[in-house]
């Protein structure tokens, strides 16, 4: 298949779903956000009742990464937490109170510590990035399940101080599959970075001590990774350079890393909307990988695993534009996400079962962005 013809099977898709689809009702999205929360539920699993792991292809021992199952656990926990009337849901609670548990537990595990850390693929920093982020979202939203409050403060703060630790030396921001050696400068991530800022960003909101020159250091590194023309490389160490043709494969890094520098004063709203703009434009590019065997396909070097990370950041964008053009994107993301929901009430981007928690969870929060609390700044 040609590289242009491949480059427009995306926009097609998109194109011809708009034509023979409908949209989903508020009603419909309401029903069916209860029921993936349902279906959630019934995930948890592991020693303790408490884990929804995130599952690919990458292995530590031949076990999924102890970070993986922070990191899965902590997104899933924060999905439930999101959604409305918590107050009178029992079963609800209960999920929520063994997730916190685990996620404080697991700040143990020697396979999550600093001094341990070689660099290479190794994914514990976003393990500390997601678990950083659950915990501060139930400080947020008042719900910290009681008796657990000293436990949830003592964890934020070794998840945000391991997070500041896993920063790239020298060039600043973080990366999961980095170069050999804790202390070799590499290229920051596109993908990874945008997350932990965000992280940050909200734990200063909230009254935790975090070095001010590790953001600086993270948004210059994420400044680097876009191009002039709104792409932003995969991962970069240097400027880096323009690279139009990639741009459907790189619009989750896109709306991900002009939502960063927007909260930090360094985008503004003509470029978050470009960058949603492109997202819905070149969904179908993702789509055509999502549930897929492989990772870094051509054309683009799409992996399945960006479809829902791409979604999530694409509805937290939506949320800081202006009107009419916001409620306009809105109804369009929730109109994707109603593409790609399976039969029982679930969505997942990987060929694993396992995984569904996961994508569920993040299409849950998609949807819910609207009424979600707004991420932090750092202006």
């Amino acid at each position: 298949m040609c590289r242009r013809y491949r480059a427009r099977v995306g926009t097609l898709l998109v194109t011809i779903l708009f034509l023979v689809r409908p949209a989903p009702t508020a009603a419909q999205i309401d029903e069916s956000l209860r029921t993936a929360a349902s279906e959630i539920v019934e995930m948890q699993a592991g020693d303790g009742g408490g884990e929804w792991p995130y599952e690919g292809v990458y292995r530590v021992g031949g076990n999924i990464p102890v970070a993986y199952r922070v990191g899965g656990t902590a997104i899933v926990g924060e999905a439930l937490l999101r959604l409305p009337e918590l107050e009178s849901d029992a079963i609800r609670q209960q999920a929520i109170r063994r997730a916190t548990a685990f996620v404080c537990g697991a700040i143990d595990e020697p396979l999550l510590q600093v001094d341990t850390y070689k660099g290479g693929y190794d994914v514990r920093a976003w393990g500390a990035c997601y678990g950083a982020r659950f915990l501060l979202a139930l400080q947020r939203a008042k719900a910290v399940p009681d008796g657990l409050l000293p436990e949830v403060r003592a964890a934020t703060e070794w998840y945000l101080a391991a997070l500041q630790k896993f920063e790239i030396p020298e060039v600043g921001g973080w990366n999961y599959a980095r170069d050999a050696g804790a202390e070799t400068p590499c290229a920051a991530s596109a993908f990874m970075t945008p997350a932990c800022l965000q992280t940050m960003f909200e734990a200063r909101s909230l009254g935790y001590t975090v070095d001010a020159t590790v953001v600086e250091r993270a948004l210059a590194a994420l400044e680097r990774c876009r191009t002039d023309d709104g792409n932003f490389a995969y991962a970069a160490q240097q400027q880096a350079r323009r690279q139009t043709r990639m741009i459907p494969g790189a619009v989750g890094r896109m709306v991900s890393g002009e939502l960063a520098l927007f909260l930090a004063g360094r985008s503004d709203k003509a470029r978050v909307q470009a960058a949603v703009e492109a997202f819905v434009r070149h969904w179908g590019d993702l789509e055509v990988r999502r549930a897929k065997g492989g990772t870094h396909l051509p054309p683009y070097g799409v992996a399945p695993y960006y479809f829902w990370f791409a979604h999530y950041h694409a509805a937290q964008a939506v949320e800081v534009l202006p009107e009419p053009r916001r409620s306009e994107l809105r109804a369009q993301l929730n109109w994707l996400l109603w593409q790609t929901r399976e039969d029982d009430g679930t969505w997942n981007d990987r060929v694993f079962r396992r995984s569904a928690a996961y994508g569920t969870a993040m299409a849950m929060m998609s949807a819910l962005m609207p009424t979600s609390a707004p991420p932090s700044d750092w202006k």
